[in-house]
């Protein structure tokens, strides 16, 4: 095999991992959105709003800043779903700073995903509603019962517990609490 023959294959290599590593990061998101509306899912509606779909998000992916909106901080967290030492440190996923607030550009692309493959549905009105479908549902249970999603959806349950706010309310919450998180300009990362 020539050098060039080599080269080839190593750039080939690189591109075949980056790949799959894109595609790991998409699957990721697909995973915690539709946990996140599966759980907020009942039989009278679902999540209503991107907004407050994107708050919530940002909360989730931000456990340090989900912790400093709990009513008792840190003493918040049941058992087991407190951010740990990495997490308090670690940028989970960049989002950017838009007029709202943390925005992610993905969502339009994962919410498409999601409703593709009958995962969710959504209302085509001025303020969407997210819901999981059965078999959204049923992917989100089995899901949630893995040791790698099992804390996230614990999370999640500690979210419809204390921020099952309107979008807007959310929104304000954040402004208000969290100044650190919003007080940056337009379309810079968090």
């Amino acid at each position: 095999m020539t050098h060039s023959a080599d080269f080839e294959t190593a750039v080939a290599r690189m591109r075949t991992q980056r790949r799959q590593a894109e595609q790991r990061e998409v699957h990721y998101h697909e995973a915690r959105i539709l946990l996140l509306i599966s759980q907020f899912t009942t039989p009278k509606g679902g999540l209503a709003g991107l907004t407050k779909l994107a708050k919530l998000d940002f909360l989730l992916r931000y456990p340090a800043m989900l912790e400093r909106l709990l009513p008792a901080g840190e003493a918040s967290w049941p058992v087991g779903t407190a951010p740990t030492s990495p997490e308090r440190l670690a940028v989970e996923s960049r989002m950017t700073r838009y007029k709202y607030g943390p925005w992610d550009q993905r969502y339009y692309s994962i919410l498409g995903s999601l409703a593709a493959r009958g995962l969710i549905t959504y209302s085509d009105s001025a303020r969407a509603e997210f819901r999981a479908t059965p078999q959204g549902a049923a992917a989100a249970a089995s899901l949630a019962a893995t040791p790698e999603w099992s804390i996230v959806a614990s999370r999640i349950k500690l979210l419809k517990r204390h921020f099952n706010k309107s979008g807007s309310a959310l929104k304000n919450l954040i402004y208000d609490r969290l100044p650190d998180a919003v007080d940056r300009p337009w379309r810079t990362e968090i």
